[in-house]
């Protein structure tokens, strides 16, 4: 996991703070090279945003990256790609454009080992990027983020035990400074609110059937899609339709993982 050169694929700027804060500061102590490539620039789509909110979209876009930069440079995270065109919800529906810049950042840095978000129904393009680095060649390993596995929110703990489990706990000073990195995503701050800061979880990546959702009832980009009057912060996603994109994508070119 701690390899000489690390590649973080990171959907959505704040995803780094999340998922891998702390793994990150150790791996560097150890005396790794990090390094990030950002895939959207992690606001929602402007057409996504009530009327009145459109106008002021490229200064919600520049404040994000800003934020991102000040986390990249906070960590010691070295970028190699930074999208800022592509919007959040955009990357399980553009899968083909995301592998081309991914096999980028790799050229770019010649990384050893690639982290990315785990497949555990937390946001669409978290699932979708975990598939696409199944492909990539190079040794994975996923970090939790969040879930609703059983109908209850979890955050930074897998959904079950696949094997080669790594639980990091996190230190007084460790937590302490994962807080600070979230301060420094202002905008975000009431999305990552709920999250536990006590431990991360990584593992080997494991062998999906991405044709699937990855856990059974709702997922936690679907937990709030009841509401009829569809406010922009909810995600009106369907994990079938996730699932459906990221089995067609993998079909295409003969990949598609099956469940072991």
């Amino acid at each position: 996991m701690f390899a000489k050169r690390i590649l973080i694929l990171i959907p959505h700027p704040d995803d780094e703070i999340a998922g891998c804060a702390a793994a990150i500061a150790r791996a560097r102590a150890e005396g790794a090279r990090v390094f990030g490539a950002y895939l959207s620039q992690g606001c929602i789509p402007r057409e996504d945003f009530w009327p009145w909110q459109r106008g002021a979209y490229q200064k919600r876009v520049a404040r994000r990256m800003l934020e991102a930069e000040k986390a990249a440079d906070f960590l010691g995270l070295n970028i190699v790609t930074k999208n800022v065109q592509r919007p959040a919800r955009r990357i399980w529906r553009e899968l083909k454009d995301v592998k081309v810049e991914v096999e980028a950042s790799i050229r770019l840095c010649a990384p050893e080992v690639l982290w990315v978000p785990a497949f555990e129904g937390g946001n669409p393009d978290h699932d979708a990027l975990n598939a696409l680095a199944s492909k990539s060649g190079l040794p994975v390993f996923e970090f939790s983020e969040y879930h609703l596995a059983g109908g209850r929110a979890h955050s930074n703990t897998f959904i079950a035990k696949r094997g080669g489990e790594i639980t990091l706990a996190l230190s007084p000073e460790e937590q302490k400074m994962k807080r600070a990195a979230f301060r420094l995503y202002e905008s975000e701050r009431g999305n990552v609110a709920g999250l536990r800061l006590t431990q991360e979880q990584f593992r080997p990546l494991p062998r999906y059937d991405y044709s699937k959702p990855p856990h059974e009832g709702k997922l936690w980009y679907e937990r709030f899609q009841w509401a009829p009057f569809r406010p922009p912060r909810v995600d009106y996603t369907k994990s079938a339709e996730v699932a459906a994109a990221i089995a067609d994508f993998l079909e295409a070119r003969g990949e598609r993982r099956e469940a072991s």
